[in-house]
């Protein structure tokens, strides 16, 4: 009599566990998201906290990034090629139309030589659309580590350096999450694909 009891409760057990896993491997599925010019996270993270000043003086921290997508880009003024190349690609990418609330920062490896108004008319030159951003090597350190980004000075004969930094760009969702990271060579066309299909699904994340 037991037995018979328990086995339409086991049934119905193995019954919601079989749909449970399938709801699961389809949830899974329908968050991977292929992408032309990166890889995207299998689930969106949240940065740990930060704060850096523009080239107005603003302070800005993870709130900043709030409302709105941003692509985000360790870089300095002085870079003789991947730096342009990669601020040249996304220039190129809001001339094509990106999401209307996308946000480019800047950030410099070398606040010893780019000083705010160096950033600013750097910038410029590409968009006046991009954020230049910038903080003490001390307080840069804890967002580099974060997003597993490097950023080291090159000696260079007569006193001279160079800066030797990750050249990825790092996708923020409208909730400071990060989305996706993307590495060269970069295209404008590859990169509006890739942004459009990951924003759709962030927003159901």
């Amino acid at each position: 009599m037991k037995l018979r009891r328990l086995l339409p409760l086991l049934l119905l057990t193995s019954l919601a566990g079989a749909l449970a896993g399938g709801l699961l491997a389809h949830m899974l599925t329908q968050r991977a998201v292929l992408l032309q010019s990166g890889t995207a996270l299998p689930r969106p993270r949240t940065l740990a906290s930060f704060t850096l000043t523009d080239t107005a003086g603003r302070r800005l921290d993870n709130g900043a990034l709030r409302g709105h997508a941003t692509l985000l880009y360790f870089g300095y003024t002085a870079c003789p090629d991947v730096c342009p190349a990669t601020l040249a690609t996304l220039r190129e990418l809001y001339a094509a139309g990106v999401p209307a609330d996308l946000q480019v920062w800047f950030v410099t490896v070398d606040p010893q030589r780019d000083a705010p108004a160096v950033l600013a008319q750097y910038l410029a030159a590409f968009s006046p659309q991009f954020v230049g951003l910038r903080a003490a090597p001390d307080s840069l350190a804890p967002l580099l580590h974060d997003l597993n980004a490097y950023a080291g000075r090159r000696a260079l004969p007569a006193g001279q350096y160079s800066m030797d930094h990750s050249s990825t760009l790092y996708l923020l969702d409208g909730r400071a999450r990060l989305l996706a990271v993307f590495t060269p060579p970069f295209t404008a066309a590859a990169l509006r694909a890739d942004l459009r299909r990951l924003l759709a699904s962030a927003a159901t994340l």
